[in-house]
């Protein structure tokens, strides 16, 4: 099992190389992707039916085609693919987006895909028997999260911050990377003190029983969208009427998981998977609950990416003015912004 301690600031150095590595890589790229395409090239996720895939299910994308390439181990990843041409979209944490618009990658948000409500939400759980009750008993604790400068850290600094932790408090708390899969009995082995467990993982460790919650990003924020697809600028100059199609159908498929019973929604997802014939287990499909998306068919919203330009600016991972918030998304291919996505 992996699980690995990573200095912030060593981190954040490292993913400033990265981020600015993929951007300077776009000069060479061109419309790698071609022009007019009604293809596009993406990533998925093991295991899973992400909405882009459910839509090409249900048959909201038309003529349109996913070509997939390959599972993702992240969103920061997956993002990066896309902003070099490796794939046409990606889709991450809202923070982690802002970050790559920070460095002059050209990519624009046309979608929110997965987000946080009363079914759908991370938590910080601990053993039943932690002594871990409070912020304050974090300082010195590792929390295992699948990936760093994301989503789960964002909300482990805002709960520290809000409880009053000063920045050099906040910084002896180590966010800790443990594989997804593996964060569950890396809690339980006592490697790290704390696990984010989200989706189907959170249920089935809550179904084993033994952990209690500390907190989770629905009480600290409520409903809200979490993460968008991008794609590149030259993409959607290229493939207008592509992009169009492709982010209406997934946000109706977004909007059909909302309205349909669960037990037809993980029916539908598992019968995905299967035919696929990727060897998925398929069996922790029954425990989805939600996409976690806030609104109506992912319509982006300014406070939802404002959110992450002044947390990562407070933090100096960008510079206060790296990013105009109303630049670095559109909602202009999204048929529920007009009113007509129904």
């Amino acid at each position: 099992m992996a699980v690995t301690t990573t200095n912030r600031r060593q981190f954040l150095g490292l993913t400033a190389l990265g981020l600015t590595a993929a951007a300077g890589a776009l000069t060479g790229c061109g419309t790698a992707s071609g022009v007019n395409t009604r293809t596009i090239r993406y990533q998925g996720w093991a295991g899973q039916v992400i909405p882009s895939e459910l839509a090409a299910d249900l048959g909201y994308l038309g003529d349109v085609k996913l070509e997939w390439v390959g599972n993702t181990i992240s969103g920061p990843q997956d993002i990066q693919s896309a902003a070099t041409g490796q794939v046409d979209y990606g889709g991450a944490f809202n923070g982690a987006v802002i970050k790559l618009a920070a460095r002059k990658a050209p990519i624009t948000s046309v979608i929110g895909y997965y987000g946080v409500d009363r079914d759908e939400a991370s938590g910080y759980y601990v053993l039943e028997d932690s002594p871990l009750r409070g912020p304050r008993d974090l300082l010195g604790a590792k929390v295992g999260m699948n990936t760093l400068g994301a989503h789960s850290e964002a909300m482990l600094d805002i709960y520290l911050e809000r409880n009053g932790l000063t920045p050099a408090e906040r910084e002896q708390v180590e966010p800790t990377v443990v594989p997804p899969v593996n964060t569950e009995q890396a809690l339980r082995q006592g490697q790290i003190e704390v696990a984010v467990l989200g989706g189907i993982l959170r249920e089935k460790a809550l179904e084993r029983g033994g952990i209690r919650k500390l907190f989770s990003d629905y009480e600290l924020l409520g409903d809200f969208t979490a993460g968008t697809y991008v794609f590149r600028r030259d993409f959607l100059e290229a493939n207008a009427d592509t992009v169009r199609t492709f982010v209406s159908g997934v946000a109706k498929a977004i909007e059909w998981s909302k309205s349909t019973p669960h037990e037809e929604v993980v029916e539908r997802f598992t019968r995905i998977v299967t035919d696929r014939r990727r060897n998925e287990d398929t069996d922790p499909l029954k425990y989805w609950r939600s996409y976690g998306v806030a609104g109506a068919g992912g319509v982006i919203k300014d406070e939802e990416l404002r959110l992450w330009v002044d947390w990562l600016g407070q933090r100096g991972d960008i510079e206060p003015d790296a990013v105009t918030v109303r630049d670095a998304y559109t909602n202009e291919f999204n048929s529920y912004a007009k009113g007509t996505g129904a």
